[in-house]
């Protein structure tokens, strides 16, 4: 018996991946719990184990695809053919897996044809917006029994963002609704079991394997409601189950207010046809728009949608907007790549940090001498337990020491800047370069550790930050972060706070340099330059001063770090 293994959920938030590396081959056999493919979402790199053993029948996906959450991988052959023995969540997820093999209707046969021409499908729950995994069932707008109409709005949920709702993708007698009213529902997961005519199946399956054949078929566009890898791509797939999934197969359903009413079918024709809903008038149930209204008004605007920026020399270049705007803009080859995995986590996070926190910085020069006399004195007996000792962990723990008497640095505002949270512990975070990206993995409870705990974990996080495996209670949860640019040669930088964090402290690297001593003579002096930057809503220039002052007071007088340690 072939079975489809589903993607499991590899983390908090995250709702697709792409592939790294399969480390299995078809026809191979593998044992439970054998590492079967290495994927990166944008917080790090993760191996995913198989859950049976078995042989490998068919792999979904080639390496540098994009997989989803829940979405099958690949298919097997376990071992054991009869799978009674297999739990009831088990046999719930291969049966799930066909539904999800189904690119364009979402939805599975849930029994076999009846003699009045009749079958039951299960509605999968489309996504609903980026990051979103789950929903709650505010309001059901059919009942068991009801008929109901392509594009019909069957049910109200509420995610951490709008009320939307969602819309029937066929026409048919709704058999059952497998939520209540207040129950949280799973994005990919059935929603409710419809009973359709056999004649729509059919003509919604052929519609499909059309579509993945032949992409550049414009008849195909026009008769399938739903389509895949379309116009505006020359890659095709060669597989069935991850054509579902191609970018823009779901698009968040309408939303309630200040939306205009169309079904995902009917926003990607309009997007093909490069036609502005807004401009469009709904002749549908509450002026929702359907797709003979696109149809229709695209006529009109040939014209207007033609007009797009050519090259003489070929036609190709008006594929894609972004593309032909660069090639037209620069002289020259131009290569483009999708932002994908850390780096893609990392625009998002600085951009919402710089547009939503107003920064400010603070520098200062920190004399290393004394901390540089007493790493020196201190690493023989870290390295006679294999620890390498760096100034990182005494950085560390002065910080820790300076937020016990300045708690504000270590607290973060809410997104309404209605209220603050002051944390307990310190989960102090570090930016490592690993060779996925910049990630900042962060010591947790910093107040109850010593300088040897704090080496000994920093250590292990950074061996495993750049082999890009960090477990991901190391990614989440920090309070206060520390970028180390001049490990890597950087004299001074604005660093940008990682948010919802309150301030981030730059380290330049140590020059000696000539200074005044107290006694009004030049000598040379190890200096550091450090930039503090911080989140001016809730901390002012002088409490970042002062708490600047303690933390480096620490750091320039060693020996008064002892004095609070416990």
């Amino acid at each position: 018996m072939t079975i489809e293994f589903i993607l499991p959920d590899i983390g908090e938030g995250i709702v697709e991946c792409e592939l790294l590396e399969w480390l299995v081959s078809e026809g191979e056999h593998i044992e439970e719990d054998q590492p079967v493919a290495e994927v990166m979402t944008d917080k790090a790199t993760v191996q995913i184990p198989a859950m049976h053993a078995g042989v490998v029948n068919k792999l979904h996906y080639a390496v540098g695809d994009i997989a989803k959450v829940h979405a099958p991988l690949f298919s097997m052959t376990p071992d054991d053919a009869n799978t009674d023995g297999q739990s009831e969540n088990e046999q719930a997820e291969i049966t799930g897996s066909a539904s999800e093999k189904v690119p364009e209707n979402e939805n599975t046969s849930s029994a076999s044809g009846s003699s009045n021409g009749k079958h039951i499908e299960d509605f999968i729950l489309p996504d609903i917006g980026e990051g979103i995994v789950e929903c709650e069932i505010v309001k059901w707008n059919v009942a068991e029994g009801d008929v109901i109409e392509e594009d019909q709005a069957v049910v109200e949920v509420m995610t951490d963002k709008a009320v939307v709702e969602i819309p029937a993708k066929n026409a048919g007698t709704v058999h059952r609704l497998y939520y209540a009213q207040g129950d949280i529902a799973k994005v990919h997961s059935a929603l409710f079991a419809l009973e359709v005519a056999d004649e729509a199946s059919a003509a919604n399956s052929a519609s499909d394997v059309s579509s993945s054949a032949n992409t550049s078929s414009s008849n195909v566009a026009s008769q399938s409601s739903v389509q895949t890898q379309t116009n505006g791509s020359n890659q095709q797939s060669t597989h069935v189950a991850p054509s579902k999934f191609s970018d823009g197969e779901y698009e968040p359903p309408i939303a309630i207010e200040g939306k205009v009413l169309a079904s995902p079918a009917v926003r990607r024709v309009a997007r093909e046809k490069n036609i502005d809903l807004s401009s469009v008038q709904g002749s549908g149930k509450k002026g929702r728009i359907l797709k003979s209204d696109v149809l229709n008004l695209k006529h009109s605007n040939v014209g207007t949608s033609s007009q797009k920026p050519s090259s003489s020399s070929s036609s190709s270049a008006a594929e894609k907007g972004a593309s032909n705007i660069a090639s037209t803009a620069i002289e020259g080859s131009v290569r483009t790549e999708k932002v994908r995995g850390i780096q893609a986590a990392m625009a998002k996070q600085m951009s919402a940090s710089v547009y939503t926190i107003p920064h400010f910085t603070v520098s200062d020069e920190l004399v290393m001498d004394n901390l540089i006399s007493l790493r020196t004195l201190l690493k023989p007996e870290f390295e006679a337990k294999n620890v390498k000792l760096s100034f990182m962990p005494f950085f560390v723990k002065a910080m820790s020491l300076a937020l016990n008497e300045f708690p504000v640095v270590n607290s973060q505002l809410n997104d309404d800047a209605t209220e603050i949270s002051y944390f307990a512990d310190h989960n102090i975070g570090f930016a490592v370069d690993s060779k996925i990206g910049l990630l900042v993995p962060n010591i947790k409870r910093v107040q109850n550790l010593s300088l040897l705990d704090i080496a000994v974990q920093m250590q292990d996080i950074i061996e495993q930050a750049r082999a890009g495996r960090v477990a991901g209670e190391h990614l989440k949860g920090g309070t206060i972060s520390i970028s180390n640019i001049g490990a890597i040669g950087g004299i001074t930088a604005t660093p940008v706070i990682n948010k919802p964090e309150a301030a981030i402290v730059a380290l330049g690297k140590t020059q000696k340099l000539p200074r005044f001593d107290n006694e009004g003579n030049v000598s040379a002096q190890n200096i550091m330059v450090v930039n503090w930057s911080g989140d001016h809503r809730i901390i002012d220039g002088a409490t970042m001063v002062r708490f600047n002052n303690l933390w480096m007071s620490y750091l320039t007088t060693p020996e008064k770090m002892l004095m609070h340690l416990k």
